[in-house]
């Protein structure tokens, strides 16, 4: 299926359409090829038919938020759209840096599409390596490095943002899992399940989700052979975060609900099984809040502040559920955030501070989530604030989330002399 998802995109008619600067073109082509209704469409996306209608029809670019998040629900490649948004040269590099001319920086338009070229730091050719190893079983690396080693390493990759980097790595260090767990003992099944863990958390970062689907349910299947139920609990919850974001909420609220009560199952009596129990309860609390699902939200979140009591402030290293008291406050933020509440969203942050935080990742996170409450609060000077915040920390993680990207580009578009928003964009498509 992704190998027939990408032929498209190399197809005849589709570098026509490129050519031919046709962005809403190259959307009908890639809906029709997975069989959807213009309603279809616009249901994953958030508008109506009549609007999708008239982004397909459209021979220039006039919401470019629009067309992302279209380009997106098809898997259209960030290259060939900025291509077709004549951005870019249908040859372009795989790593694209765009330049603002002096005398486009006060057009809307212009930096709105220039943030969305922006979206295109993870090169195509290191997801088409991801798609190969995930067409069957990969091969290996070749390198002797162990397993839990290389493992470690693709971690700190994640944690400090280079999502490029971590892409480039996976194929290799799926293949070298598959290898180790050859042996079918229940620790290299365990740490197959964690590659694919890892992988799946990657994947959902860059808003890949397709992708992601495949990753977690291999992190499932190898968690469950395993015996382990930690790996059991880290396969399920990255999988109900899948499930969230493909719009299936109930299903991911019963998948990480039943993963909660397998944990606490345990006993809880280790302070790893007390940590992926209040994760467990952190992730029910925001997959709640996600489907409008206001009681169970904020009852969770309470029971997973009361279950992070017992943690450290700063989790050891190599824990396979790092969480923290501060981190199931930054939880709270994002609960309160999807419950449409600014205001306790900015409360429950207002003692997080980034120390608090042992990855870069974690820390820029934190900046992220505070700049989606005041944006939601209409506050775009505190908003760019935090998020040139989160960009010192971490570019990645404005750079490659296409949810955060949103916002810099509605930022651009709507506040463009705000304080700080001149130099986020900057800084954005450097």
């Amino acid at each position: 299926m992704l190998a027939i998802e990408l032929g498209i995109w190399t197809s005849s008619e589709a570098r026509a359409l490129v050519d031919r600067h046709q962005p809403g073109a190259l959307v009908r082509l890639g809906r029709r090829h997975r069989g959807w209704r213009q309603a279809d469409l616009a249901a994953r996306i958030g508008v109506s038919a009549s609007t999708v209608s008239r982004l397909e029809a459209s021979k220039r670019v006039t919401d470019i938020n629009l067309l992302r998040a279209a380009a997106a629900a098809i898997d259209l490649p960030s290259t060939l759209l900025a291509a077709a948004c004549g951005l870019t040269p249908t040859t372009a590099p795989t790593r694209t840096r765009v330049d603002i001319p002096p005398d486009a920086e006060e057009d809307p338009m212009r930096r709105r599409t220039l943030l969305a070229a922006a979206g295109t730091a993870v090169p195509a050719s290191l997801l088409g390596a991801v798609d190969d190893a995930l067409a069957g079983t990969p091969a290996p690396s070749g390198n002797p490095t162990p397993v839990d080693i290389h493992l470690a390493r693709a971690r700190t990759q994640f944690d400090a943002g280079q999502h490029t980097a971590l892409l480039a790595a996976l194929p290799g260090l799926l293949g070298d899992a598959h290898q180790a767990a050859r042996s079918r003992a229940d620790l290299d099944h365990a740490r197959l399940s964690a590659c694919y863990t890892l992988a799946t958390q990657a994947l959902v970062k860059i808003g890949k989700h397709d992708r992601a689907r495949i990753t977690a349910d291999r992190a499932t299947t190898y968690a469950s052979l395993s015996g382990s139920p930690l790996a059991a609990a880290a396969a399920a919850r990255e999988l109900a975060i899948v499930l969230r974001h493909q719009d299936q909420p109930a299903t991911a609220q019963r998948l990480i609900v039943a993963a909660a009560a397998h944990v606490e199952a345990t006993g809880l009596t280790t302070e790893a099984q007390a940590a992926a129990y209040a994760q467990m309860l952190a992730t029910t609390s925001y997959t709640a809040a996600r489907a409008g699902d206001r009681g169970q939200a904020l009852a969770m979140i309470t029971e997973a502040r009361k279950a992070a009591r017992r943690l450290p402030a700063a989790p050891p290293a190599g824990r396979l559920f790092r969480v923290s008291p501060a981190a199931v406050d930054l939880y709270a933020v994002s609960v309160h955030w999807a419950l449409g509440d600014a205001g306790a969203a900015l409360e429950a942050g207002r003692s997080l501070r980034p120390e608090l935080f042992p990855t870069a990742e974690r820390k820029s996170r934190m900046h992220t989530d505070l700049a989606r409450a005041w944006w939601q609060w209409g506050k775009p000077e505190q908003t760019a604030q935090e998020l040139l915040a989160a960009m010192r920390v971490s570019p990645g993680e404005v750079r490659d989330r296409p949810a955060i990207r949103a916002i810099v580009s509605s930022l651009s578009s709507r506040h463009p002399h705000a304080t700080g928003v001149r130099e986020l964009t900057r800084a954005l498509v450097r």
